[in-house]
C-alpha cells in the first residue's frame, strides 16, 4: 500500500463516540485511506529498526510514530475572531498547538463581507478593530466569495464563514436606530441569499453591539429564513442574569424561521442556563451552543461602558457626544466603582503602556480618576480600545457552572479568541488545550471520546463542513496527534500568548502543518463551503 502519511502505534479516537482503540491511520491524496493495522516498510521505520516482512507492508513518504498518543480528528473552533489574523503564521501556530484545524469566522454579526459600499466596509473594520483587526489583503467592499478565496490555500488552518448581520444592516441602513422599511429589508435579504450561494456557513448576529442591537425579532427571523438548515449563530441580547430574555428571543427566531439556533459563548450560572436549553428542546428547536472554559470575558471597551444614548454605530457622533456631555456620562457611571476594578485593558492604540494593566491602575499612572481616564481612552482611540473583564461569578460557583454546561450534549468548543492588542485574553491561545488537559484528563468532565464529539464531529455536522470531523476512510485527513498525559494550556492572564503543549503533530487535508511542535510552512487550509 502506497501512502503519503502513515500514523502508527496510536490510539484512535474517531469522533463517533466510540472508545479509543489501537490502530494505524494511512493517508493518501489528502484523505484517510485506511484505519487499521498497518506496518511501515523497513525504509520508513521511524525507529530505524528493520521492518516487518512483506506481509502487511506499506510505504509512506512520512511516518509519524504515535505510540502512547491519541489520534483525533482536527478540532473546530466554532467561535474565533481570526478573520484577519488567520493569515498570520503566529496565530496559525497558536491554533495548531491546541489541535484546532478549522476556524469559524464572521462572528458576532460583524466582519468584512458582504459589503458593497466603502462606508459599510469601513464601519465593520473600524468598529470591530479591537476584535478582528485590519485585514491585510482587503481594503474596500468585498463579497463573501472574494473573502473566502483569499483564505483558500493561504493559511495552514481551514476557515468557514458566517454572514454577519450587523455588517449587512449597516451596509444597507447605515447607523439607523430603527426597523428597516420594506426596501431595506428586501436588500438585506438579497445579501443573505447571495452570501449563502457564495459559500457562507450560516448567519451571525451581535445583539449587544451596534447596529445589531437595533434589530428586532421579526427582522432577524426574516433574514434567517433562507438558511436552509444552516445555523443562526447569535451573540444574544443578554447573558448571565439576563440570559432568559436573550434565549427567548433566539428560540423565537428559530421557530419563526425554521433555522437551527447556535448560541455563542454561552456563559452564566448553570442553574439558570441549563433549564433554558431544555425548554428550547421541548419546543423542538434544534439548539446548540459554544463555550470557552474561562470566567473572564473580552470585548471592545465601548460595549462594556457606553450608555445607550451614545450613538456607538457612528464613531464620529459618539466621540462628539463623549466630548460634549461629560457630566451626563459621569452620572451614568456613578455606580461603576466595582466595574472599573474588573477591567484590564487588552488593546489601547496610543496608550500601549496601559495594555495588561487594570483600568484603575492605568488611570492612576495617567493622573486621572477611572471614569475620566475611561472617557479619555474612548475618545482618543475613537472607540477602538479593547478589554478583558472579570465577571461577577468568578470563583468556585462559576467554575462549577462551566463544568456543568460543557457536559450538555449541545455543547461545542469556541475560544472566542481575540488576538488583537498587546495583552489579549489567553483563551485564543489555550482554550482547546484547556478543554483536553483540564476538563478531560484532570477533572473528567468529558471522556476522550466525548471530547472528540464535542470539539470535532458535532461542530463539523453543525456547520456542514464537508467530510470532516471523523477519522473514517474517505474523510478529509484533518488529523491531530495528542499526548494525553502532557496536553495543557500554558497561556495565562499575565502571559496570554504562551503556546499550548502536548500536540506536536497536525495534518490538514493530509498535509503535515505542524511537526515536532513547529510549523512546516505548508498552507493547505481550505475555505470550507457547506456541503449541500
Amino acid at each position: 500500500m502506497n501512502l503519503d502519511v502513515l500514523i502508527i502505534g496510536g490510539w484512535v479516537v474517531d469522533g463517533t463516540g466510540a472508545p479509543p482503540y489501537r490502530a494505524d491511520v494511512g493517508i493518501a491524496d489528502g484523505r484517510i485511506a485506511v484505519v487499521g493495522p498497518l506496518r511501515p516498510s523497513a525504509t520508513e521505520s521511524p525507529s530505524g529498526e528493520p521492518g516487518p516482512g512483506p506481509e502487511g507492508e506499506s510505504h509512506a513518504a512520512t511516518v509519524i510514530d504515535a505510540t502512547g498518543r491519541y489520534v483525533l480528528p482536527g478540532l473546530v473552533d466554532c467561535h474565533a475572531h481570526g478573520d484577519a489574523v488567520v493569515l498570520d503564521p503566529e496565530i496559525q501556530l497558536a491554533a495548531l498547538r491546541q489541535g484546532v484545524t478549522t476556524f469559524v469566522l464572521g462572528q458576532d454579526g460583524l466582519s468584512y463581507a458582504p459589503t458593497t459600499t466603502k462606508a459599510g466596509f469601513d464601519y465593520a473594520s473600524r468598529y470591530f478593530a479591537a476584535v478582528n483587526g485590519g485585514h491585510p489583503g482587503v481594503d474596500g467592499p468585498v463579497a463573501v466569495a472574494e473573502l473566502l478565496d483569499g483564505y483558500d490555500h493561504a493559511t495552514a488552518v481551514n476557515t468557514a464563514y458566517l454572514l454577519p448581520h450587523g455588517t449587512i444592516r449597516f451596509d444597507v441602513m447605515g447607523a439607523a436606530e430603527r426597523a428597516p422599511d420594506a426596501a431595506e429589508l428586501r436588500a438585506m435579504r438579497e445579501r443573505v441569499e447571495r452570501g449563502l450561494s457564495e459559500g457562507a456557513a450560516g448567519l451571525s448576529s451581535g445583539l449587544e453591539y451596534a447596529p445589531g442591537r437595533y434589530a428586532d425579532t421579526a427582522e432577524l427571523a426574516h433574514l434567517c429564513e433562507p438558511l436552509g438548515g444552516l445555523p443562526y449563530v447569535t451573540h444574544m441580547r443578554g447573558y448571565g442574569a439576563t440570559a432568559p430574555a436573550g434565549m427567548a428571543e433566539a428560540v423565537e427566531i428559530g421557530i419563526r424561521s425554521g433555522a437551527p439556533v447556535h448560541v455563542s459563548h454561552y456563559h452564566g450560572p448553570a442553574r439558570t442556563l441549563l433549564p433554558l436549553l431544555d425548554d428550547a428542546r421541548r419546543r423542538d428547536v434544534d439548539l446548540s451552543f459554544d463555550t470557552y472554559p474561562y470566567l473572564r470575558s473580552s470585548t471592545i471597551l465601548a460595549m462594556v461602558l457606553l450608555p445607550s444614548w451614545v450613538p456607538a454605530a457612528d464613531p464620529d457622533r459618539a466621540v462628539a457626544a463623549l466630548r460634549a456631555e461629560p457630566e451626563r456620562l459621569a452620572r451614568d457611571w456613578a455606580g461603576f466603582a466595582d466595574v472599573w476594578g474588573r477591567i484590564t485593558l487588552s488593546h489601547a492604540p496610543g496608550f500601549e503602556w496601559a495594555e495588561g494593566v487594570t483600568l484603575p491602575d492605568a488611570a492612576g499612572r495617567h493622573g486621572m480618576e477611572p471614569a475620566e481616564f475611561a472617557r479619555t481612552l474612548l475618545i482618543e482611540t475613537r472607540l477602538e480600545a479593547g478589554c478583558v473583564a472579570a465577571r461577577p461569578d468568578e470563583g468556585p460557583e462559576g467554575e462549577a457552572s462551566i463544568r456543568a454546561i460543557l457536559r450538555d450534549p449541545g455543547h461545542t468548543g469556541g475560544s472566542d479568541g481575540i488576538y488583537v492588542g498587546g495583552h489579549p485574553h489567553p483563551r485564543g491561545f489555550g482554550a482547546f488545550a484547556r478543554y483536553l488537559g483540564r476538563h478531560v484528563r484532570e477533572l473528567g468532565d468529558l471522556t476522550w471520546e466525548q471530547a472528540a464529539v464535542h470539539l470535532a464531529s458535532h461542530p463539523a455536522r453543525r456547520f456542514r463542513l464537508p467530510d470532516r470531523g471523523l477519522l473514517r476512510r474517505g474523510q478529509v485527513a484533518d488529523v491531530i496527534v495528542v499526548d494525553p498525559l502532557r496536553v495543557a494550556d500554558t497561556a495565562t492572564y499575565e502571559n496570554p500568548r504562551s503556546l499550548a503543549v502536548g500536540i506536536d503533530d497536525v495534518l490538514v487535508s493530509g498535509v503535515p502543518v505542524l511537526a515536532g511542535g513547529r510549523l512546516t510552512g505548508a498552507t493547505p487550509g481550505r475555505a470550507l463551503r457547506p456541503a449541500s
